[in-house]
C-alpha cells in the first residue's frame, strides 16, 4: 500500500498562511528558494497528489505551465516541471469537473482514499489545511512534515485546528534548509 504523505510550511507560532511571508525582499527569495527545493525533493518521492479544492486551485493558479500568463524566476521550474506533470486527485463537492491531469474524488472520503492508497505507485502526497485535518481525523496521514520557517506571524491559520483527538508522532529525520527553516518529518504513532 502506498503511503500518504503531509507537508506544510509553517511559522514558529503555527501560522500556515502562505503569504505570511518576511517583508525583506532578499530574505524571502533566500526563504522561497531554500522552501522550492525542499519542496520539489518532497514531492518527488510521490507520483500523484491529493488535494482539497482550494489548494487544488491555488497550485493550478501558480503552476500550471500550459496556462501560465507570467514568468516566475528561473529557480522555480524545476518544482514547476514537477507539479504540473503529477497526477492529481481533487476532493471537492462543488466542483463540475477538473483537469490538468486531474480527476475529481467523489464520495466517502475514507473509502475513495483507500482506494487511491492501494494503487499501484511509489506515494501520494497532500497539503493545504481542511483536507489534511479530515484526513487525519480518519489515521490516512503516513506521515507528516511541517518546513518550520523562522519567523513569528501573529495570527493563523493554524494546521489541525478542531482536531478531535490527539496524533501521536513520532521524529524520523530532520533537515535544516539553508535560509534557516527546518524540515521535520513524522511518523504516526500506532
Amino acid at each position: 500500500m502506498r503511503p500518504l504523505l503531509y507537508s506544510i510550511n509553517v511559522t514558529l507560532d503555527g501560522c500556515v498562511d502562505h503569504n505570511a511571508g518576511p517583508a525583506d525582499a532578499a530574505l524571502l527569495q533566500e526563504q522561497l528558494r531554500a522552501t522550492h527545493r525542499h519542496a520539489t525533493e518532497t514531492i518527488a518521492r510521490a507520483d500523484a497528489l491529493l488535494f482539497g479544492r482550494v489548494t487544488y486551485q491555488m497550485m493550478e493558479a501558480a503552476w500550471r505551465l500550459e496556462t501560465r500568463t507570467m514568468t516566475p524566476p528561473d529557480w522555480t521550474e524545476p518544482f514547476a516541471r514537477t507539479i504540473d506533470a503529477m497526477e492529481k486527485h481533487v476532493v471537492s463537492s462543488t466542483l463540475d469537473r477538473v483537469d490538468w491531469n486531474a480527476e475529481l474524488v467523489r464520495g466517502d472520503l475514507g473509502e475513495a482514499v483507500q482506494k487511491l492508497k492501494q494503487q499501484p505507485g511509489k506515494a501520494l502526497f497532500t497539503g493545504g489545511v481542511q483536507l489534511p485535518l479530515a484526513l487525519a481525523e480518519l489515521g490516512l496521514i503516513d506521515e507528516y512534515e511541517f518546513v518550520v520557517q523562522p519567523r513569528l506571524a501573529g495570527h493563523g491559520p493554524t494546521p489541525f485546528a478542531g482536531l478531535s483527538k490527539y496524533v501521536e508522532l513520532k521524529l524520523v529525520d530532520r533537515k535544516e534548509l539553508s535560509s534557516g527553516a527546518i524540515a521535520l518529518r513524522y511518523e504516526p504513532r500506532r
